[in-house]
């Protein structure tokens, strides 16, 4: 994901040109604010229009208002502190493969009490050292907890609570009416719309299906919902219905023309001998001929299939990644293989972690059952000879068809829900958000970039018997990460999240001011007490780089615009110790309509350390 800047906001000249003189003068005052701290200063009054209604709900330190007078400026330590609009070089730590857990008892309830000391990870069987770990809780109790530590806040400063006008949790309602058949998806349609009602005020669903017709927004409008889970139908890209002579399943066909299965060729050989050449003898070779170009076109048809399921889960992702709070994928499918396409779907694994979206699955057939004898209205019934093996592969395949979806459930910290007709219960399972994960992290040694598949296995040392859900393995890169381009990512992961973060001392305040009853300026005001900051001494100096990111949102959820700032400081001992009592305060604008908008603020330094933070504010 580029930059804000690059990919969500593009300034005309104009534009730019009011943005270097706003830069500017905020410079200007932050450098005043650095050596002035009168408390008799006090906001302009555009800005104090309204009450502001943030995270951290303050007054707005003075460091933001004071204005500059060309006096104060010739004085100012002009050369410690510069802001520019462009991406300072970061140190990030390249090649970290991260692992999404979920550790569930005998009974498979969640384990939520372990630590890093608890795990044992294996790259390729070897042993590996887990250098980041977390437990999250990114379910409802975290999220009530949260609300609560906000009210007993908002109960001590004795500020204004504000209204949870920002959704908290998206539900991607995905269903894969390529390779469902109508019964199937009539049953799981009439599920989830029923599941679709029981969702709350700070919910959001989405429809969207893997044939891309008939796709629904976030949207928390349940006519909406309703009128687009009616339009569903199956829709099959490459089958046509009819029964094919031979009979080669997908997992046959990958047998036979990846694995060179000789006994499969043998079964589709003695179908095609049968139903086509009336059981001739003399028609074997013709019929093993036909055999393998029926599991090639099988296999063409199949992968071309996958690959477009796979790809909208891909895109699904990518459009999840810019919504701020838990995010769900609930796959709705009979399940499909993926021959060839591993890297794909792992590819989704890692995407799925580092946008922090869950996916979990519901195998839509419900209870199924292979009739080993065949189906009996087939004009081409299976012959006696090869029956046996014939639905053992038909019994391997059904099985097969939920390898990729448990792999993408239990790969994200999803869920995945197989052999049961209460589809109800499936769903509710699925979309329940799990009480604990552990994101385990490590860095491979010695890395190939060649692109080579490494299998993962994570394992719990105290207490045994434990049953872990984690990702299969990963694929080598094939290139070194790009440092700049790495630490562009993080900043948007974090950007495009809810999650609360502290690792540097700032505080986000909004303010408003309407010109018209249509119009309004929105400003985000980030305050930094610069002298808890971590510094590197360079040339007598104090230096660090900040990299400022405030992003707006609708009631939605949806990404309006965003502003990024870097700050450089190269500070005098005198005027860290002594000038910079009030802190140093950026200020982003916004030109707005009335309206409820959730604000988004994240500060990285150099050193990658990030904090972020909300607000929200409801402009009349």
């Amino acid at each position: 994901m580029s930059s804000i800047l690059d990919a969500r906001w593009l300034p005309t000249s104009e534009g730019i040109c009011v943005l270097r003189l706003l830069a500017a003068l905020v410079l200007l005052s932050v450098l005043v604010a650095a050596q002035t701290s009168s408390p008799s200063s006090t906001p302009a009054p555009s800005q104090t229009a309204s009450a502001p209604v943030a995270a951290l709900q303050t007054t707005p330190p003075q460091a933001a208002s004071v204005p500059a007078t060309p006096s104060q400026t010739a004085s100012a330590p002009t050369q410690e502190i510069s802001s520019r609009d462009e991406v300072t070089t970061f140190k990030v730590k390249v090649n970290l493969v991260l692992v999404r857990a979920v550790v569930r008892d005998g009974k498979g309830n969640p384990v939520g009490n372990l630590h890093k000391e608890d795990f044992e990870l294996f790259d390729n069987r070897k042993p590996q050292t887990i250098t980041q770990f977390v437990m999250e809780q990114p379910g409802r109790k975290a999220a009530e907890a949260q609300a609560s530590e906000q009210k007993q806040k908002a109960q001590e400063t004795g500020s204004a609570l504000p209204a949870p006008i920002a959704p908290d949790h998206y539900f991607a309602y995905v269903f894969d009416d390529v390779h469902l058949d109508f019964g199937d998806l009539a049953r799981v349609r009439d599920a989830a719309e029923r599941h679709m009602n029981t969702l709350g005020a700070t919910d959001r669903a989405s429809i969207i299906t893997t044939s891309g017709q008939g796709n629904l927004d976030f949207t928390d409008d349940k006519a909406k919902l309703h009128e687009a889970l009616q339009l569903l139908r199956a829709r099959p890209i490459t089958r046509t219905g009819l029964s094919e002579c031979p009979d080669v399943t997908l997992y046959m066909a990958d047998l036979i023309q990846n694995k060179n299965d000789p006994t499969a060729l043998t079964v589709a050989a003695a179908d095609a001998l049968h139903c086509a050449f009336n059981d001739d003898p003399r028609m074997q070779t013709p019929a093993v001929t036909m055999a393998q170009s029926t599991a090639a076109q099988v296999l063409s048809s199949g992968e071309q299939e996958t690959r477009v399921a796979l790809a909208v889960l891909r895109d699904t992702i990518r459009r999840m990644a810019t919504m701020p709070g838990v995010r769900t994928v609930l796959l709705l499918s009979p399940g499909f293989i993926a021959p060839l396409v591993d890297f794909d779907y792992s590819d989704l694994i890692d995407r799925s972690l580092r946008s922090q979206v869950i996916i979990s699955a519901l195998d839509a057939r419900g209870l199924y059952s292979v009739d080993p004898v065949g189906d009996i209205s087939s004009p081409h019934p299976v012959p006696a000879g090869v029956s046996g093996q014939k639905s053992v592969y038909l019994l391997d395949g059904a099985r097969a068809n939920d390898d990729v979806l448990a792999d993408l459930a239990y790969g994200t910290g999803g869920s995945f829900v197989q052999n049961s007709n209460d589809l109800d219960a499936g769903l509710r399972r699925i979309a329940a958000e799990p009480e604990y994960w552990y994101v385990l992290g490590f860095a491979p040694q010695n890395l190939k970039l060649d692109g080579r598949f490494h299998s993962i296995r994570v394992t719990v040392k105290n207490p045994p018997k434990l049953d872990v859900q984690a990702r299969r393995g990963y694929f080598a890169p094939k290139h070194e990460a790009d440092p700049n381009e790495e630490a562009k990512q993080e900043i948007d992961d974090a950007l495009f999240s809810q999650e609360e973060m502290h690792d540097l001392p700032i505080e986000l305040h909004t303010q408003f001011f309407k010109s018209t009853d249509l119009d309004a300026k929105l400003a985000v005001l980030c305050h930094i007490d610069a002298k808890r900051l971590h510094f590197q001494k360079a040339g007598g100096r104090n230096a660090n780089n900040l990299t400022i990111v405030s992003g707006l949102f609708d009631r939605n959820g949806k990404f309006i615009m965003g502003n990024e700032k870097t700050l450089e400081m190269h500070l005098k001992d005198d005027t860290l110790e002594n000038k910079l009592s009030s802190g140093i305060t950026i200020k982003s604008s916004f030109d707005v309509k009335p309206g409820s908008y959730l604000v988004r603020l994240v500060v990285r330094d150099a050193e990658g350390q990030l904090s972020a933070a909300n607000g929200a504010i409801e402009i009349p």
